[in-house]
């Protein structure tokens, strides 16, 4: 399983991925930098930003309310933006690949 982060310069840091644990946790166990991740995974804080094709979308569950709604919070006006702690991975998205912000913020 593997997963590509690519930063905001174009950097790609692509990792082997666990099944069940989330886009952030496969990031930060793998030391992706750029995913903050400073409330450890509650979506309470918006640091783990990432922003996913149109293709690999199809292949997630939805977010929850509580997602979009701190995504709004947080001024996040990318269709494509979904917090990497509320995405598990699945055997679906294995080669998948996705954007992180310049900057996370809170």
């Amino acid at each position: 399983m593997k997963i590509t982060y690519i930063e905001s310069d174009g950097t790609p840091h692509t990792v082997d991925a666990t099944i069940g644990w989330s886009i952030m946790e496969n990031a930060v166990k793998n030391g992706v930098p750029g995913i903050l991740a400073e409330c450890g995974g509650s979506a309470t804080c918006g640091t783990c930003r990432i922003y996913v094709e149109a293709d690999w979308q199809g292949k997630m569950s939805p977010p929850h309310p509580d997602e979009t709604t701190l995504l709004e919070y947080v001024e996040e006006e990318r269709p494509d933006a979904r917090l990497s702690c509320q995405v598990s991975m699945t055997e679906s998205l294995n080669g998948l690949v996705v954007r992180m912000p310049e900057r996370q913020y809170s």
